[in-house]
């Protein structure tokens, strides 16, 4: 089984086991969301077990405690606010279950976060980035078209990595994406990017490929197979540092510099905001109420990649 709790078993534990399945199904959670999730309850569970805590006896000053305890451990503020989202969650899924009488997490607080702004590359980074790929390389092909999509659509890394062929439509300008929580949204794609990908398919055309990955957009040249996150997080760093960008930079990075050149270029920031696919509900609103034709125009007029002379 791929999601492990070391010290509660849960295959043993029913309440646990309905917790992933809580997880899983009624909030649609990716494996790899899941995965985070429950490696963050790891380390509440391994606390409790330390200190002989019942999770389901839990107080507000156990949880202080726990906090504490990351803390002192070096855990950043943000990655402590992040696991404690997790455990309110968890606590959450108690009380509706009626495993404990009240929400012991209410009250609990998350360190305070200072403001942090994103990396974000300009024009000429980016440039600068895409003239560091070596275009007599098969791959280097394969890597320009990814940029492009990249700075084109602002997909994170996971959507990019599980983007597929038949969820290219690129004689209309969209593509079909799976964000957050399973769930689709069309984005528009520029001339630029539309351009690489015909490249791309042309090499791709000579590619091995595996069975069951036929269908995957960008594949790995010596596996066959889809190409991995962590693949194109290491493609990313070395092409930035080629072009002799010292910024702290990833794929995500570009999804960043997507967003913050149609901000400047004047685009609408709800236009903005449904095309990143953010889930929270005031996002997950205005998108419903945005016109798909209009997504297309605010890329085509604003996005750098799309303006003609």
């Amino acid at each position: 089984m791929r999601y492990e709790l070391s010290n509660t078993q849960i295959v043993g534990n029913a309440i646990l086991r309905r917790y992933v399945q809580y997880l899983r199904l009624e909030r649609s959670y990716t494996p790899n969301t899941l995965d985070a999730y429950l490696k963050d309850l790891q380390k509440l569970l391994n606390y409790y077990s330390d200190e002989g805590i019942d999770f389901r006896q839990v107080t507000l000053k156990q949880l202080d405690g726990f906090a504490k305890a990351l803390q002192e451990l070096g855990v950043g503020p943000r990655s402590v606010a992040r696991i404690l989202s997790g455990v309110r969650s968890f606590y959450r899924f108690l009380t509706i279950e009626k495993e404990v009488e009240t929400d012991p997490t209410e009250l609990l607080e998350s360190p305070k976060l200072g403001k942090h702004l994103p990396e974000v590359l300009s024009l000429p980074e980016i440039d600068a980035i895409e003239a560091a790929i070596d275009l007599s390389k098969p791959e280097g092909v394969r890597d320009l078209a990814i940029v492009e999509v990249l700075f084109s659509c602002g997909l994170r890394i996971s959507e990019l990595c599980s983007l597929k062929l038949s969820e290219l439509y690129l004689e209309e300008g969209y593509i079909r994406v799976h964000g957050k929580g399973r769930k689709e949204r069309l984005v528009p794609i520029g001339d630029s990017a539309i351009d690489r990908l015909r490249q791309w398919f042309v090499v791709r055309q000579g590619c091995k490929v595996k069975p069951g990955e036929e269908d995957f957009v960008f594949v790995s040249l010596r596996r066959g197979k889809r190409l991995s996150r962590i693949s194109l997080f290491v493609y990313i760093k070395e092409y930035a540092a080629k072009a002799g960008i010292r910024k702290n930079i990833s794929p995500h990075t570009f999804r960043h510099s997507f967003a913050t050149q149609l901000l400047e270029g004047g685009a609408n920031l709800r236009a903005i905001q449904a095309m990143l696919g953010h889930e929270d509900i005031g996002t997950t609103e205005i998108y419903m109420h945005v016109d798909k034709t209009h997504l297309r125009r605010e890329i085509l007029e604003h996005h750098p990649r799309n303006i003609r002379d």
